[in-house]
């Protein structure tokens, strides 16, 4: 049984490469679609700046979620359930990525969590008080992006001009100022997703290596990252044409201010629960990056939104949830029963 269990942790661990991949694959497109699509930066330099600004964000303060998600949500993730949400959250992304809608990774892990904790332990072991918390992330991440990105929106309109009065400069400014965006962005997402692809391991991993619970991190979060860089630089251009170009068209002032809602939104939700309960909030990064085009869209004229591609992106949405549960739940109780 020790062999089996072990088995299951190298293979598992294995299997955290291509759901990184798969993850960078995806989500590459949250702090990089508004800069390409506004024509800032070009696609490889945009994800350049991601693969290095995700790594710091990961290993400085991807802790903040990873706790939570190793063992906020269920009393502990044991080996065969770790195994089992990495092979469910790979298998839904990988299902979403190719169809090429921007479906949030966050969704799909704490779905998947969710399932495996409902059937090795039942749902009255699951901590609601964290959950609650997660799921008013949940709700409130988009539309606090949404109300961001038209309020930035207004302040550059209005403000930048005052401050910057010619016209070459100021759109020199524009460009310096969107590719920061974008490395903000690309901090925030590592910080708060890195979870998403080696959290379920922190106490496994800690457990085997003997080693602290923050270098276990580190080291988890070095993993995960090499991975999302791969996947955004091979697989990452389908999504940021989705999120970027065809919800509604970005120039700089656009592409700026919803740049900003979105790397502000996610850093909050990473880092202000975790000083005020001990617990980062697991956030959609997809959610928020694509609540801020479509709030910068809306403060142009709500004719600007495609909104058929906004009813695509919302009906992946409330699919990922449920179907990640139910894989996480059948899944491990097929393991369990062939572990007997």
């Amino acid at each position: 049984m020790a062999e089996t269990a072990l088995l299951l942790y190298v293979v598992g661990l294995f299997l955290t490469i291509p759901i990184a991949w798969s993850l960078g694959a995806n989500d590459a497109a949250n702090p990089t679609d508004c800069a390409v699509g506004s024509g800032a930066i070009s696609l490889r330099k945009a994800l350049t700046l991601f693969a290095l600004a995700t790594a710091a964000g990961a290993i400085l303060q991807g802790h903040m979620v990873m706790k939570t998600v190793d063992r906020g949500i269920v009393p502990r993730i044991e080996i065969a359930g770790a195994f089992v949400v990495v092979v469910s959250v790979c298998l839904w992304l990988f299902l979403c990525t190719w169809k090429g809608m921007p479906v949030s990774t966050t969704h799909t892990t704490v779905g998947a969590v969710i399932g495996y904790g409902a059937a090795a332990y039942g749902l009255n072991q699951l901590n609601l008080n964290v959950l609650s918390n997660v799921f008013i992330g949940f709700a409130a991440s988009p539309l606090i992006s949404l109300v961001m990105a038209i309020g930035i929106l207004r302040l550059l309109e209005h403000g930048l001009p005052r401050l910057v009065k010619d016209a070459g400069r100021r759109d020199r400014v524009m460009l310096g100022l969107i590719v920061l965006g974008l490395v903000f962005s690309a901090y925030s997402f590592g910080a708060n997703d890195i979870a998403n692809v080696t959290g379920v391991y922190v106490t496994i991993t800690k457990e085997i290596g003997g080693m602290p619970d923050r270098e276990t991190m580190i080291l988890l979060a070095l993993l995960g990252s090499g991975g999302i860089a791969l996947g955004g630089f091979t697989w990452g251009y389908r999504v940021i044409e989705t999120a970027g170009r065809k919800i509604t068209r970005l120039n700089l002032t656009t592409g700026l201010s919803a740049e900003l809602a979105n790397a502000l939104t996610v850093y909050l939700f990473t880092t202000v629960p975790y000083l005020l309960i001990g617990w980062g909030l697991p956030v959609s990064t997809t959610h928020s990056s694509v609540g801020s085009i479509i709030g910068v869209g809306l403060a142009r004229g709500a004719r600007t939104v495609n909104k058929v591609t906004v009813l695509k992106i919302l009906a992946a949405w409330a699919l990922t949830l449920p179907c990640a549960f139910l894989l996480s739940f059948g899944m491990f109780k097929l393991v369990s029963w062939l572990l007997v």
